[in-house]
């Protein structure tokens, strides 16, 4: 690559990653309100699942986007270019990373294990229980992660800055046998794992519903799953598949290149920020559209869900708390009017009792 497009590729990260922040940050915090606090037509199970997925996105943003690859492109010395930070930082990115990926992956399973079997309807029905899954996914994410605190290291470098030779602190990654298996072990636990996880169950909930459509008729279905439950469930697995279309399709290019780099490319000599090879090219592009894919979510809920769009429009407008006040005084002035009349009718009905021949008793 010629010095001019390399100079338009590095510029373009500097502007992507920054307005990944700005846009993806606020969208994902919004979508949790909308999510938890608005009625958007979506299972129990799911609002928990996709509330949970909306949070740890904006730390994935926080940790990876804003404070590792925003401050790499617009400054020279990252704070976490130190002692213990360099570890820390690590440590919580892949922790969001995890999270990220297996609570798709998590959400999947259950919603086959629901459709397939009655008693697993049961089962996961219960908002308890969801959030104890969520709540260990995230837990247990952050223990695997631990050995990703321990595969960098803080070491002098000389940099040249502004033509000027300087020797800086660089948080740089542990070139050891065991820093190699570590991160081996994290490429698959955060894209190889959950990706082909969710292509299965997709698949077998696809499979499932055409079975399902060939076999029982529409009022059977209706019977089965249940007259109010039926929507919310077709609602709920479209969004489903949304998400993990996206998930996959975002996720597969950077898992493929990973894996390129530390097979093809994995030498201490190789300079990773030398654009004229087309794998590290490909490498941060595949970069580019993972990262994408933690703030891509509330425009997928916005394109398959009419219901969310409905709140979206009312929570903007306002519509929503309008009618509900309306319909709050309205119901008050009835029980007051209400009220009047009925006192009005005792009033009205009131009968005087007049005592006529009375005699006096001994």
């Amino acid at each position: 690559m010629e010095g001019a497009s390399v100079s338009v590729f590095v510029t373009v990260q500097k502007i992507y990653y920054p307005l990944l922040c700005i846009m993806g940050i606020p969208a994902n915090l919004f979508t949790f309100y909308m999510i938890c606090f608005r009625k958007c037509g979506m299972s129990n199970t799911a609002i928990v699942y996709l509330s949970c997925l909306a949070i740890v996105d904006t730390f994935y943003l926080v940790w990876v986007i804003l404070l590792d690859l925003t401050l790499t492109f617009w400054t020279v010395q990252p704070f976490w270019h130190s002692y213990p930070w360099c570890g820390i930082l690590g440590f919580l990115q892949y922790g969001s990373l995890y999270s990220s990926s297996w609570i798709v992956v998590v959400f999947t399973i259950e919603r086959y294990l629901v459709l397939r079997s009655t008693a697993s309807k049961q089962n996961f029905s219960q908002t308890w229980d969801t959030k104890m899954f969520c709540t260990a996914i995230v837990l247990l994410s952050h223990l695997v992660s631990v050995p990703m605190g321990w595969i960098n290291i803080v070491t002098p470098v000389n940099i040249t800055v502004d033509g000027e030779n300087m020797t800086l602190p660089r948080c740089r990654y542990r070139n050891h046998t065991y820093s190699t298996v570590i991160v081996w072990i994290a490429t698959f636990l955060s894209g190889g794992i959950p990706i082909v996880l969710v292509i299965i169950f997709n698949y077998l909930i696809g499979y499932h519903l055409c079975r399902a459509s060939n076999l029982f008729t529409k009022e059977e279905r209706r019977i089965m799953y249940g007259r109010n439950t039926r929507g919310t469930l077709k609602r709920t697995i479209l969004i489903l598949g949304t998400v993990s279309v996206a998930f996959v399709v975002l996720s597969l290019p950077r898992f493929v290149t990973y894996c390129i780099l530390r097979t093809r490319y994995n030498d201490e000599s190789f300079n990773r920020n030398d654009y004229s090879i087309p794998i590290n090219i490909a490498g941060d592009v595949a970069n580019m559209l993972q990262n994408l894919n933690s703030t891509t979510n509330f425009l997928l809920y916005c394109m398959v869900s009419r219901r969310f769009r409905q709140e979206l429009v009312h929570a903007i407008t306002c519509k929503a708390k309008a009618r509900e006040l309306s319909t709050l005084l309205n119901h008050t002035t009835m029980k007051v009017f209400s009220v009047v009349n009925h006192k009005a009718s005792l009033s009205s009905s009131q009968v005087t009792v007049v005592l006529t021949s009375l005699k006096q008793t001994k």
